[in-house]
């Protein structure tokens, strides 16, 4: 409960923050966040019970069905392992001090390296790289090279901050989509009682079928960012 308070407290104040700067109505923000707090209540646990059901979380207890690949949560994993240890008193400080010092000098040289104005290596990039997969950081790797690629070619466009904020919405849309079909492919294994209830092949074809989907999502990422050019280019 004092971990949750903790994070909804920091999230609040960060929606604040950025309403500060951009001039926002205090008082409708915060009535605006305790809105978002009850239905995040009533929302997200139901969610989280479906998708521990359907798939399971890496360190938990089994799913209910067979067959379901865990879900890896590096971030829950972070900070529980953090709250269980200052609770039973057997964290390592050790190792907390090692991070406080590599945190001291990673910052150290992102100011160092932003008095030379060539480049940064910004302290939070560096923590999320650290304890995240490498699945996940190489994923946003390509995503942040594809991104200074498309911003490079729509610099030529009359209007490049109209494609850039198309592009961000398309990539907003991307997460948001595969977080929904995440949730209703869990309830279709839940109610099926199946692991892979949409499985068209046997397992033997996985190998394939990830050539197959990486192909096809290059190729629609590429067709969706050209359209969002053209028509940022257009409108320009």
């Amino acid at each position: 409960m004092v971990l949750c308070v903790a994070t909804i407290a920091n999230d609040n104040l960060q929606d604040l923050k950025t309403g500060q700067l951009v001039d926002a109505t205090p008082w409708r923000q915060q009535v605006a966040l305790i809105v978002g707090v009850v239905f995040g209540a009533l929302v997200i646990p139901p969610i989280l019970d479906l998708l521990n059901r359907g798939y399971g979380f890496t360190g938990g207890p089994a799913p209910l069905v067979a067959g379901a690949k865990a879900l890896p949560a590096p971030q829950a994993t972070l900070i529980s392992a953090l709250a269980k240890g200052v609770i039973q008193h057997n964290i390592d400080w050790g190792l907390i001090g090692i991070g406080a010092l590599a945190g001291i000098v990673i910052i150290a040289i992102d100011e160092f390296l932003g008095a030379t104005k060539r480049m940064r290596l910004p302290p939070l990039a560096v923590g999320i790289g650290i304890y995240l997969p490498a699945a996940t950081t190489a994923a946003v790797v390509v995503g942040a090279l594809a991104g200074w690629f498309y911003n490079r070619w729509v610099d030529r466009f009359p209007n490049p901050e109209a494609a850039k904020r198309l592009a961000v919405l398309l990539a907003s849309g991307m997460i948001v989509g595969e977080s929904l079909c995440g949730v209703l492919l869990a309830g279709i294994i839940v109610a099926s009682g199946n692991g892979a209830p949409l499985a068209l092949v046997g397992d033997s074809f996985a190998n394939w079928s990830e050539v197959i989907g990486g192909i096809a999502f290059i190729a629609l990422c590429t067709w969706l960012y050209r359209w969002a050019g053209g028509l940022a280019k257009r409108a320009g």
